[in-house]
Order: C-alpha cells, then sequence, then structure tokens
C-alpha cells in the first residue's frame, strides 16, 4: 500500500516504535507501557516488560507497574528507560516495530536476552532495527548498510562479509575472529 494512500491515523495504530532517546511521562510505569495503545492489560504489561529486560528489576519495587515514573524518568538509570521504551513498543502489539538504536544503552549480555526474547516472540512482525552495534543485527534477514547517508550494501551478515568492504571493516571492528565465525555457524544451524 502507498503510504501516501494511509491516514497518518492508521499508520501510527500499525507501529510500535522506540526511538534511541527513550522519552517517559510523569505517571506510572502502567501508563507510560500503555501510552499510545488503546486496550492494553496488565498482563500484556508484564508481558511486554519481560520480552524488553524490565520485569526483573521492575518487580522488586514495592509497586511494581504502578510505581511512580518521574517526569523524563529521572528515577531511572540510561538503560532501565530505553527497556521501558521497548516495552512500551512491544506492549502496542503493533505489526511493525521499530527500534532506533533503542539498544544502545543496554549492556551486551541485557541486549543479546532481549533480542533473543524478541525473537520468540514477536514471530510473525516485521522488526526494522537502526543499530551501530553489528551483534544487535546480525541475525537478521536483511541488513542494509549506510555510508554518508547512502546505502552501501545491503544483505544478510554473511554475505556482507564476503563481499561488503565497509561492513566487513565495522564488523571486524567490533566483533572478534571467534565472533565473526560464531555468527556464521549459528545463521547455518537455523536454517
Amino acid at each position: 500500500v502507498d503510504i501516501r494512500d494511509i491516514s497518518q491515523n492508521s499508520l501510527r495504530n500499525i507501529i510500535g516504535y522506540a526511538p534511541q532517546k527513550s522519552m517517559l511521562l510523569s505517571g506510572t510505569i502502567r501508563s507510560n507501557i500503555a501510552y499510545g495503545s488503546e486496550s492494553v492489560s496488565d498482563d500484556d504489561i508484564v508481558n511486554a516488560l519481560k520480552i524488553a529486560q524490565a520485569w526483573d528489576f521492575i518487580k522488586k519495587m514495592p509497586k511494581t507497574i504502578s510505581e511512580h515514573v518521574a517526569q523524563g524518568g529521572k528515577n531511572f538509570s540510561g538503560g532501565q528507560k530505553q527497556r521501558l521504551s521497548i516495552a512500551r513498543a512491544i506492549a502496542k502489539n503493533a505489526p511493525i516495530l521499530i527500534f532506533d538504536d533503542s539498544f544502545s544503552a543496554l549492556d551486551f549480555k541485557t541486549d543479546a536476552k532481549l533480542r533473543a526474547e524478541l525473537d520468540k516472540k514477536t514471530k510473525g512482525k516485521t522488526k526494522f532495527i537502526v543499530a551501530q552495534r553489528v551483534s544487535s543485527i546480525v541475525n537478521a534477514d536483511k541488513i542494509i548498510v549506510l555510508d554518508q547517508g547512502e546505502i552501501a550494501g545491503i544483505g544478510s551478515h554473511e554475505e556482507l562479509l564476503a563481499d561488503n568492504d565497509i561492513y566487513k571493516e565495522i564488523a571486524s571492528s567490533q566483533l572478534s575472529a571467534d565472533e565473526l565465525k560464531t555468527s556464521k555457524k549459528q545463521k547455518k544451524g537455523a536454517k
């Protein structure tokens, strides 16, 4: 469908979005996760928090999802705010999810757990992940490499490693030789 033929409201309803800079509003965790969604149950919120790797720190709070959120989320760390923003996008249960470098404040272990849960729990959804970390996109079906705002390559991790110098340079600077080999094996084993 040509995007010009879709109303702005209809388009917004089919997209769950988590920006790089998390935006949290004064209220509760529940109101922040349900923001922008018409009918999100507490179970949906908890499930989204689990996928986003936020439930472990939320369940330790006295009021869990009823816990207060200060304006801008000042009472949460950067990584916690990102996970809450990611949970909001997931809770919307939209067919298209966009994560705009929203894993950048997460440590590598949390990032890996989140991506694994996201893969399992959001099958059938279209996911766009904008990332500077190769580990965040290594298992994507298609990777688009940008250089100076221009498309410099499109393909899988393995395809780009084989024939795209820019991607190869980025991946080699971020992943060890063993990690580069492991990602290839994981992809082959998954087919």
